[in-house]
Formats: C-alpha cells, sequence, structure tokens
C-alpha cells in the first residue's frame, strides 16, 4: 500500500512529513542507506577524533594528563566503532539506528568536554573543533532534526558554560565564540532542513508515479497491471496472520452500457465513482484491495475474511448501491442502477498461494455471470476449497 499522496504534507520548521505514518514509511524505505551511512561516518569520524590526538600529546606532553585524553578518545572510538559495526552487521531498525547516532553523539560530545577542560588554554580552537562537531551532528549523523537540535543546542550551552567559567578570554573573545557557535547552529539547522524537505520531495514523487502507476486515474481503485504485477505474487496473499481463508468479490454494474446510451458517458462515470466509492469504504485500509478489474466491474480481495464474510460485504453494497442514485450531468435526473456479485472463497493453508488468487477470480467471474443470468441485481457464492464445507450459494 501507498501513503496517502494528499496527506503527505512536509512540517515548514523540520523538513519532516508531518504525519507520523508517512514520516515512518519514508525512513523505512530509506533505512538501508541510512545504515550505511551512519556506519561510514562514524567510522570517518571516529578516525580523525584519534588522530587529534597528536595534538593532545604536543599541548601536554607525555604524563597522566596525556594519558587521560587517550583513555577519553579510546572511549569514543570504541562507542563509535560498536554503531558502526551494528549498522554494518546488523539489521538495526529505526529505533535502533537513532539510540546507534545519538549514543556516539553524546559520548563524543561528553568526551569533547572532558578534552576541552584539561586544555583550558584553547577554548578558541576548542569552539572551532566544536563547530565543526555541529555541522557532522546535523547533515552527516541520520537522525531526527529534534534529536540533532538537541544534542547540538545542549553541547552548545555546556561548552559556552566551560568557557565562561574556565577559559581565560577576554570579553570580544567570548561574544565572538557565542556568535560563531550560533551562526554553526542555525547553518547547521537550516542546511539540515533543507536536505530533510529535499529527500523528502524526492520521496514525495516516487510515491507519486508508484500511485499513478498502480491507480485507476477515474475512480481511484487500483488497476489490472498492479494487480497482476503484485496482488498476484504469493507474498501478497497472506492474511494478518499469515494464514487462513481468502475471499473475493467480483462485482458488476447491471445494464450499465444502458446508463452510457441514455445519460451520457460522463453520467455513467459518476456511477462508476459513487459504485467505486461505496466498496472502498466498506472495505478494511491497508488490508483489503480494491481493483478496477474491467469497465464497469470491480473486484475486491479480502484477505483473512471466510465466505460469509464475503457474502456479508457483497449483500451490503448490493443493497445501498441500489438505494443510490446519481445526479446526471446536467443535473436534471437521477440515475439509479443495481449489480451483480459473485464471491469465491478458498483455504491458503490447504490449496497453497501460488494461484489461489487468479483461481478464485475464475470461480467468482463465473458466480457473477451466472448471477446476471439469474436475473441481476443478486450475490452468487461458493466456496472453492480444496475440500468445501460449503457449496454453491445464491443470496438476493
Amino acid at each position: 500500500m501507498f501513503p496517502s499522496i494528499d496527506r503527505m504534507r512536509i512540517h515548514p520548521l523540520t523538513g519532516e512529513f508531518a504525519q507520523s505514518a508517512n514520516e515512518t514509511a519514508f525512513l523505512v524505505h530509506q533505512l538501508p542507506r541510512t545504515r550505511a551511512l551512519l556506519g561510514y561516518t562514524l567510522v570517518f569520524c571516529t578516525l580523525f577524533y584519534l588522530a587529534f590526538s597528536v595534538s593532545d600529546l604536543v599541548a601536554l606532553g607525555y604524563g597522566p594528563p596525556y594519558l587521560k585524553l587517550c583513555a577519553a578518545r579510546a572511549i569514543v572510538a570504541a562507542t563509535a566503532g560498536t554503531c558502526a559495526w551494528l549498522a554494518y552487521h546488523r539489521p538495526l531498525g529505526l529505533a535502533a539506528t537513532r539510540i546507534a547516532a545519538c549514543s556516539a553523539e553524546a559520548v563524543a560530545l561528553a568526551c569533547f568536554m572532558f578534552i576541552a577542560l584539561h586544555r583550558p588554554d584553547e577554548f578558541h580552537w576548542h569552539a572551532m573543533s566544536l563547530g565543526i562537531m555541529l555541522i557532522v551532528i546535523y547533515l552527516y549523523i541520520p537522525n531526527s532534526f529534534a534529536n540533532a537540535l538537541l544534542l547540538a543546542c545542549g553541547a552548545t550551552v555546556l561548552f559556552l558554560a566551560l568557557t565562561l567559567h574556565y577559559g581565560r578570554l577576554t570579553a570580544a573573545d567570548d561574544v565572538t565564540m557565542v556568535m560563531l557557535l550560533v551562526l554553526a547552529n542555525a547553518f547547521g539547522a537550516l542546511a539540515a532542513r533543507r536536505f530533510n524537505q529535499v529527500s523528502r520531495e524526492e520521496y514525495q514523487a516516487r510515491v507519486q508515479l508508484q500511485h499513478t502507476a498502480a491507480r485507476d486515474h477515474l475512480t481511484g481503485c487500483f488497476n489490472r497491471r498492479h494487480l497482476h504485477e503484485t496482488l498476484m505474487r504469493p507474498d501478497q496473499l497472506r492474511t494478518p496472520d499469515h494464514h487462513g481463508l481468502l475471499t473475493v468479490v467480483l462485482c458488476d454494474i447491471d445494464h450499465f452500457k444502458r446508463i452510457n446510451d441514455t445519460y451520457g458517458h460522463a453520467s455513467g462515470d459518476a456511477v462508476l465513482r459513487s459504485f467505486a466509492d461505496l466498496l472502498q469504504r466498506m472495505t478494511r485500509d491497508g488490508i483489503d484491495s480494491v481493483v478496477r478489474y474491467g469497465g464497469e466491474e470491480f473486484l475486491a480481495i479480502l484477505p483473512g475474511t471466510d465466505l460469509d464474510g464475503g457474502i456479508h460485504l457483497a449483500e451490503r453494497l448490493r443493497t445501498r448501491f441500489a438505494d443510490t442514485s446519481v445526479m446526471t450531468d446536467d443535473g436534471s435526473e437521477h440515475v439509479r442502477t443495481t449489480a451483480s456479485f459473485g464471491v469465491a472463497c478458498a483455504d491458503l493453508a490447504a490449496d497453497g498461494g501460488q494461484h489461489v488468487l487468479r483461481d478464485l477470480i475464475a470461480v467468482a467471474d463465473k458466480l457473477m455471470y451466472d448471477a446476471k443470468r439469474g436475473g441481476r441485481d443478486r450475490v452468487h457464492a461458493r466456496c472453492a476449497c480444496s475440500n468445501p464445507a460449503t457449496g454453491l450459494r445464491r443470496v438476493g
């Protein structure tokens, strides 16, 4: 199923999708790339973090203070290296990926503050290093905008507090440092927002193309191409609990050609949209699938639904549609008609999965035409299991 196109609004402040369901769908789609980027960035940053131990040696000389800073850098390397290994070698989910990113960032920032305290005469250089770290947090370590903002701003406030308390800088230096770190945060946040927005706009375009390719433009139902290329795959037939019954309902609007000939094709289109809307509202979003099977034929695929459930849906739809009137294109008359239904059910566990849907549609198609030959406006149903407990049934 595709996320709702109409509701894929991007939040103006974060650049992320406003609806959590759309944001989750995007993040799941991006997850392999996100894990790869996380692992690569953490390895790259760890190597540079360790390389800067040379500056500790030059500033402090070899001794206990230097070894303390080496230990701090080793903690960062161990944490980031573990998170990078997990990102490369374990199928981390969304939550685990963000925990890994936040953990690596928090440990690196904490050790950075520890190093700054042990080299108090160099807070102006530390400020430059922190500015670079902030850009990395905002742009290169994949995380949510809120997490990145919280970590970056929290680290900035803590560093400035340490600078004012332990740094031996002039007032002009303090003001300049504050301005530079505020600028780094502002630039990083704006760049992260822009990156988020661009990546989600690309995803929107991709989803729109998929939606257009899979949907009938008139009714919004799935089209035959999506049925054959996607819905008929065996892995798509699994019921909500991964086993059980599968029922299909094939529907045909009665006397549709007469409607087109009498009231015009625009009125016929309105009848099709009315029927499709009823069918989509009566089925389960995200579980059932509704397909425009032909000109005036519609197919409902109902995983986990038994024969009685399919008959109940067809009967409700039959009576509701018979009571529904559609205004003609010129607004002068109300159009009423009926529909005929074929309902077929099979047991996926007993009958296998590869050709069940194709065979069920063939059975439902025959039942639907039997219903039309039997007088229309009725439901014919049959259990098509290998060992059916229920035979042919006529309703309506």
